[in-house]
């Protein structure tokens, strides 16, 4: 597995997507959307664009499988992009034989995998384990004017990594201490942002996705009944569909996402 990539294309025109968590209908949805058209395996843009997801691609939603095999198919034959988020990261240990707390919402994304036919189940694992160990914990595209991250990226952490770095882009800044619920609490890491680069990320549940900074969270809680956001740059646009309530929100922030 990689630490981060530095990709420059001719056009460098992006559609980051955030936190899909299994909703898969409310994915394709989306994508429709944004103007890509399905070719083969993958989904095409006539304008050259390329999709990027924020990572937390299954899990709690109804469609993990399916959600998966998107991103890995538009990773191989799309030029699609995928920082790894924690959820795919505890998916992928669980893959290569780890100990993981089927907890969380892994639970459903593991009963889909076992309900796969044999071959089916050896075909998906031996492919999503190659593709999973060749992305990284974040991009830094345009020259670096873009950086896609799942959880946080302090400034002094661009162009870096370490052990701490890698637990931020997985789990955000976290605080080592719990919520009522159990939850990690985590810092506003961009409140304190004052970098060049846009960052756009995901992990923390937000009722609106906004500029902060120059940073944006686009997880705006799809899989709780919120929306499924993605961010189009460089122009800076946001383009949403509705999402269904496959899970209870469960958050340190108090959001009520059936308002939205």
């Amino acid at each position: 597995m990689q630490d981060y990539k530095t990709i420059n294309l001719k056009t460098n025109r992006f559609d980051i997507i955030g936190d899909i968590h299994g909703c898969y209908d409310e994915l394709i949805e989306l994508v429709h959307k944004l103007g890509y058209v399905k070719r083969g395996m993958a989904y095409f843009h006539p304008d050259d664009r390329r999709l990027v997801s924020v990572g937390d691609i299954a899990d709690k939603g109804d469609k993990n499988i399916d959600s998966l095999n998107f991103w890995i198919n538009q990773v191989n034959y799309g030029g699609g992009m995928w920082v790894y988020g924690n959820h795919c990261f505890k998916f992928y240990r669980y893959l290569i034989g780890n100990k993981v707390k089927l907890t969380h919402g892994i639970e459903k994304t593991v009963k889909e995998f076992n309900n796969l036919p044999s071959d089916e189940k050896e075909l998906f694992k031996d492919r999503f384990i190659k593709c999973y160990e060749g992305r990284c914990h974040y991009i830094m595209l345009d020259n670096k004017k873009l950086i896609v991250v799942h959880g946080c990226l302090k400034e002094k952490d661009i162009g870096n990594f370490g052990k701490s770095i890698k637990t931020r882009c997985l789990y955000g800044d976290i605080t080592g201490e719990f919520d009522e619920n159990g939850k990690p609490i985590r810092n506003d890491w961009a409140k304190e942002y004052n970098g060049k680069s846009l960052i756009v990320y995901g992990h923390t549940a937000v009722k609106e996705a906004e500029i902060i900074n120059n940073t944006i969270d686009i997880d705006t809680g799809c899989v709780y009944g919120g929306k499924l956001t993605a961010f189009r740059y460089p122009e800076r646009e946001i383009v949403q569909v509705n999402g269904k309530a496959y899970a209870e929100y469960r958050g340190s922030k108090k959001i009520d996402f059936s308002c939205i």
